[in-house]
């Protein structure tokens, strides 16, 4: 496997204008959102003084009010185009971003976690369908499905490689900077799609908003892939929960976190492509699906194995380092998969509903598991067993995933 990505300008220079557009979109779109999000946990707790259970249920309501309403911005992009969804979710999440700033009360920070996931509601869908679409596209050019949302990955984590970093700097100013630094980012991508993205384009259909559900619920091919790829989103979702309280414990404070986060994303630009190409030339959709959840298991279980032990310091922080890289290698089987595989499930003209719907999913998952998590890490239980219970969600996934004669085409 090579140490950098090799492949990734040659497999950019091969795409479409609109491609490239929607590739940086994701780049920048990462970049305002992760220079707040790692440190939302610990503001919530500290500044704010919330209870770790109700950090936990803010934390899943934001990802609910995100990934949970994909399935409305997806169905709107797909009625009414890409380009007033992107630019009304970017308007949104500079105001969400603003408000939080400022929100000290749990009232107030509760409506500015919704209006921050609501923003990426409309404008990631959009932009995700599209890119799918467009793969497609690629793909009946002579190009490759499965590297095109590979990059449009790569293109994220990059992004989620800055932001923390940014995001890092700016604390030591305070949390309201981070924010209004986040929300300035928005405000340069918003006005750089008002100037950049197409009114029309070419080949994209327009569908009615109703229609469209009810066969979306009767496919359960497609609810089978969004409840496993629901808990794969569940296990993610502990970089911003359960590693935080674990590096807290081991080192006295969460200077290290954001060193952790950009071992994620350097992971993933360096690693994403080679592990896609080696991947989609010798498992099949399901295999490589299920390959991932192992290894996200095998993270939690890192920690688990070590928490008894109780070490802090620099051998404390190292199963946290190891539950990151075995995460992120999960992931990077998981995620292109899982988008790859929408457009061969989805109904003609609704990509962008069945991309919302794969979200939406996930987001109940989140929203349910992440208080329940919050709980565990709170309710003085053996040190290994949260841990060891988080473990066992990405395992139990795997028998949710569609089996071989359902799993589509391979790409």
């Amino acid at each position: 496997m090579t140490s950098t990505p090799v492949g990734a300008p040659r497999t950019a220079a091969r795409l479409s204008p609109l491609l490239r557009l929607l590739i940086l979109t994701q780049l920048a779109f990462n970049i305002g959102f992760f220079a707040v999000l790692p440190f939302l946990a610990e503001h919530l707790g500290q500044a704010v003084g919330m209870a770790g259970w109700l950090v936990g249920f803010v934390l899943g309501l934001r990802t609910f009010s995100q990934q949970g309403l994909f399935v409305v911005g997806g169905a709107l992009a797909d009625r009414y185009g890409i380009r007033p969804v992107v630019l009304a979710g970017c308007a949104l999440r500079i105001a969400g971003f603003a408000w939080l700033g400022y929100a000290e009360r749990t009232g107030a920070v509760i409506g500015a976690v919704l209006l921050i996931g609501f923003a990426a509601a409309l404008f990631s869908p959009a932009v995700e369908s599209e890119v799918a679409r467009q793969a497609v596209v690629h793909e009946e050019a002579g190009g490759r499905r499965n590297r095109v949302l590979a990059l449009f990955t790569v293109a994220g984590q990059a992004g989620a490689f800055v932001g923390p970093l940014l995001g890092a700097l700016l604390l030591a100013v305070d949390f309201r900077t981070v924010c209004l630094a986040g929300a300035g980012i928005f405000v340069l991508v918003l006005a750089g799609h008002a100037w950049m993205l197409p009114q029309h384009i070419p080949g994209r259909q327009r569908v009615a908003l109703r229609g469209g559900l009810g066969t979306l619920l009767r496919n359960r091919r497609f609810l089978a892939l969004c409840c496993a790829y629901g808990a794969y989103l569940l296990a993610y979702n502990q970089l911003y929960l359960a590693l935080p309280a674990e590096v807290e414990r081991a080192t006295g404070s969460q200077a290290a976190l954001a060193w952790l986060f950009a071992l994620s994303s350097l992971l993933v630009v360096t690693a994403q492509l080679p592990v896609t190409r080696w991947a989609g030339s010798r498992l099949p959709l399901r295999r490589s699906m299920a390959a991932g959840l192992l290894l996200i298991g095998a993270g939690f279980a890192v920690v688990a194995v070590s928490r008894p032990a109780d070490r802090t310091g620099t051998a404390g922080l190292l199963p946290s380092a190891g539950f990151v890289v075995l995460l992120t290698f999960g992931q990077m089987l998981v995620a292109p998969v899982a988008r790859a595989w929408v457009p061969d499930l989805a109904d003609p003209g609704r990509l962008g509903l069945y991309t919302g719907a794969l979200s939406s999913v996930s987001g109940l998952v989140v929203l349910i598991g992440s208080s329940v998590t919050g709980s565990l890490l709170d309710a003085g239980l053996p040190a290994a067993v949260p841990w060891l219970l988080l473990a066992a969600v990405p395992v139990a996934a795997v028998g949710l995933l569609p089996l071989p004669e359902d799993a589509g085409s391979r790409r």
